[in-house]
């Protein structure tokens, strides 16, 4: 992987058993921050081309940082690595501008697997995630705003047909390799 990565979380630990799995992977850490306000400055500077954050941090949490650094830095790509099996944080996430949501149970080297997908156009997303999406992008589809609390308008373009394949797919159980 080539791409310059920056990592968001207010645990210290994380942060660093994070930024060394990736390291031992080859993927360049470009940098650090501990909350969304910090991470929006230091993509400023370091202009990371992927960023894993967390959502549940102080001062500025990671939707907010999500909604921020898109306004301004929209060619970064965000990708949510949280605990947070939600299904609202989840849909903000995305309707916000997330390229992809992971949840922090998942192994290593998958998530190294899910950094490349992302450089090759996926979007990468925990198992059991995709069908949840895919409910909530249906009801929406059908105008039924019913299960998802914030009805906001997503910053980037409508999810492509391919993308929809794809995560159909990936809702009935294949792997994103089989879905690609």
């Amino acid at each position: 992987m080539k791409s310059k990565v920056m990592l968001v979380d207010d645990h210290p630990l994380f942060l660093e058993g994070l930024s060394y799995l990736l390291k031992t992977y080859g993927i360049e850490v470009v940098g650090k921050a501990r909350d969304g306000e910090e991470a929006l400055l230091k993509a400023h500077i370091l202009k990371p081309d992927v960023i894993l954050m967390d959502i549940r941090m102080p001062k500025c949490n990671g939707i907010e940082a999500v909604k921020k650094i898109n306004s301004e830095l929209e060619e970064i790509k965000i990708i949510i690595l949280t605990a947070s099996e939600d299904d609202e944080d989840l849909f903000n996430a995305i309707k916000y501008g997330a390229s992809g949501y992971l949840l922090k149970n998942t192994d290593g080297h998958k998530l190294v697997e899910y950094l490349e997908d992302l450089e090759n156009g996926e979007m990468p997303l925990s198992p059991g995630l995709a069908a949840r999406l895919m409910t909530e992008l249906r009801n929406n589809k059908n105008g039924d705003n019913s299960s998802s609390k914030n009805n906001v308008k997503p910053k980037k373009e409508e999810i492509t047909e391919h993308q929809l394949k794809v995560l159909t797919l990936i809702a009935k159980g294949a792997t994103y390799k089989e879905a690609g």
